[in-house]
């Protein structure tokens, strides 16, 4: 429990104050105290002001003359502020024991916020015609680290990537293939889906404009590929396969993984939009127009002003938010199954099995990949269809929170950087478009990442091999990528610069990381191992209290990050802990102090730091190295 054991002792206490004064009903908060406020503080005097006829600085008075009678372990004093806060001081010794035993524990920072539901994340969900570029990297990210925050949370997570296999995009590599000649093979060199992305699709949509005749093509090769039967649709899978594999390789590299892969190809061939279609009539959820420019379609009525949405055209055929509606309904287990399962071809790594659906008898047992709750992870140009289909399925679900959209802005690149990776983009931030070729593939980045830190690390460690550089390089690499997508918020677009994210400075992956190998050094410096059996009294310096505290509070911030679906939360929490912990490096000495057991008190603190901080970067998917 850490830091919240003391919550909790203050709350229980507060309680039974109120219980004796024959108060209920204050829904008052208990919280880790601001700067000046002691280190805890509640507002609980604020609330009782108008039922008890008194300022709060007078409740403040009152209440803290009770709360000394009441039964204390952690609380060593408690004082009324002049503002009328309730202020509260540990007990550090005691407090400091506890979180520094329970952070040596496998399971510190886990909370019980699932009860050990079901719940959903989906994300990637690329079309499979080209590389996954620098934006797509931060839909993955923040998904995976969700997933991850919402695991140590104690959810059973199901982790989906919805391959897009049957859209216009696709149609359009398929007609580069099938009529303009583009050879099935890749030149040497580069990989399948950077073909398919830089060349095929780019040259394909400069036809469009080029000759008006090839957008009859583009028609009738998008309807050739919803009939799962046309040699079109059995070349189309093919190569939307081929380049699925490498955008695996890709996510694997940064250390991301899947549950299962669902095919948008398979849900049309299911049948499942006829069902969700006839009960989407039932509930009298769609109307039929019969004027206007939408006569003969089948809408959703908009809100508030907007536009009504077809689902259905006057010709028959579904819109595309057709497609997304059967599917949610699935995720949420709202519809029977269709599917049949298969493991994918490739193992991801770690050995974690990796499911597809499929629309052919299987060998393996029936797979559930549903959930209670289903967390969509699209950008926030997709707002108004995310809107719709949340809207509907919580008419189908009698709740509104069982389908959440959790949007994000978008990623350019800096102007340097956009130079650097050889776009010229006029001294401006560069917006992906991958239609226009104007993007740069993850890959790039990450092996541009790589390349400066093998070379920065060869100047600091001329005595190390190969491999380790190799491998601190991809720590980093993966690391910087990863948290410069997860340490902003969602709403704010970024701007990926190289060099700053670099930087073993300031609020970047790097600088982290270093202080992680800081401690690590410390620890290897001292040839001994650190123990819990040591003097909890010898740590009263205000910058190891500042430390012990921010450790404790671990399971606050994953809680935090859990309720909102946040990791930024957690990015904050590991960049807050590395702070403290530079800081207590640069007031006080561990080693060489002719005082054996302070030695062995600090020892102890360093090493809850370092596992404390390995357990936070593992949600955000990153790796500490124990030297840099």
């Amino acid at each position: 429990m850490s830091f919240k054991s003391l919550i909790d002792e203050i709350e229980n206490n507060l309680h039974k104050i109120l219980e004796d004064m024959s108060i209920s009903d204050i829904s008052f908060t208990v919280e880790p105290a601001k700067p000046g406020f002691g280190d805890v503080s509640s507002n609980i005097s604020f609330l009782l002001a108008k039922s008890l006829k008194k300022s709060p600085k007078e409740i403040a008075s009152l209440m803290s003359g009770k709360y000394q009678k009441s039964q204390n372990i952690l609380v060593s004093k408690v004082e009324p502020h002049p503002t009328g806060y309730l202020n509260f001081f540990a007990n550090w010794e005691k407090l400091s024991q506890l979180i520094l035993s329970e952070s040596n524990l496998d399971e510190f920072g886990s909370i019980d916020l699932g009860n050990n539901s079901q719940i959903v994340v989906e994300h990637t969900s690329v079309n499979p015609n080209k590389a996954l570029h620098i934006g797509h990297i931060r839909n993955i990210v923040l998904g995976d680290t969700v997933a991850r925050i919402l695991k140590k949370s104690n959810y059973k997570v199901n982790v989906l990537n919805y391959v897009d296999d049957s859209g216009l995009q696709v149609a359009d590599i398929i007609v580069g293939f099938k009529h303009l000649g583009f050879d099935q093979k890749s030149p040497t060199g580069k990989k399948f889906d950077h073909y398919c992305g830089d060349d095929v699709y780019v040259k394909t949509t400069e036809k469009y404009e080029q000759d008006p005749n090839f957008e009859e093509i583009r028609k009738n090769t998008l309807k050739e590929l919803e009939d799962g039967a046309s040699e079109t649709a059995k070349f189309a899978d093919m190569i939307t396969r081929r380049v699925l594999e490498n955008q695996l390789e890709t996510c694997w590299n940064l250390g991301v993984y899947y549950d299962c892969l669902n095919f948008e190809s398979q849900i049309i061939r299911s049948g499942l939009w006829v069902k969700i279609f006839e009960k989407l009539k039932e509930m009298n959820l769609v109307e039929f127009e019969n004027d206007g420019k939408n006569a003969g379609c089948w809408i959703i009525r908009g809100e508030n002003n907007e536009e009504d949405k077809v689902i259905v055209r006057s010709n028959g055929t579904a819109t595309y938010i057709a497609k997304d509606i059967p599917y949610a309904a699935w995720k949420l287990g709202l519809i029977d199954d269709p599917f049949s399962y298969k493991k994918y071809e490739k193992t991801q790594p770690g050995s974690r099995i990796l499911w597809q659906t499929t629309l052919t008898a299987s060998n393996e047992p029936k797979q559930n990949f549903t959930g209670n709750k289903v967390i969509t992870v699209i950008d926030s140009r997709q707002a108004r269809l995310q809107k719709i289909i949340t809207g509907l399925m919580s008419k189908f679900k009698s709740t509104d929170d069982a389908y959440v959209h959790l949007g994000y802005e978008s990623v350019t690149l800096s102007s340097d950087t956009a130079q650097t990776l050889g776009l010229d983009t006029d001294g401006k931030q560069a917006q992906m478009s991958g239609r226009k070729g104007l993007y740069v593939n993850a890959d790039s980045v990450y092996d541009l990442l790589k390349s400066k830190t093998i070379e920065e690390t060869k100047k600091r460690h001329s005595e190390m091999s190969d491999f380790e550089i190799e491998q601190i390089a991809h720590y980093v690499s993966v690391g910087t990528l990863r948290y410069e997508m997860i340490k902003q918020d969602l709403d704010k677009m970024i701007t990926f610069d190289l060099i700053k994210s670099l930087s073993l400075e300031g609020d970047t992956a790097p600088y982290i990381q270093y202080t992680h190998a800081r401690a690590s050094r410390i620890i290897e410096k001292s040839t001994r191992n650190p123990s819990i059996d040591v003097d909890f009294s010898l740590l009263n310096d205000d910058s190891e209290l500042s430390l012990i505290k921010i450790i404790g509070l671990f399971e606050i911030y994953v809680l935090d990050a859990a309720k909102n679906l946040s990791p930024k939360v957690i990015a904050r929490y590991c960049h807050d802990l590395a702070v403290a912990f530079n800081s207590f490096y640069e007031h006080v000495k561990v080693l060489e102090l002719g005082d054996e057991k302070l030695e062995n008190s600090r020892l102890c603190l360093v090493h809850s730091f370092k596992i404390t901080l390995e357990k936070a970067l593992e949600l955000l998917g990153i790796t500490a190295p124990d030297k840099m």
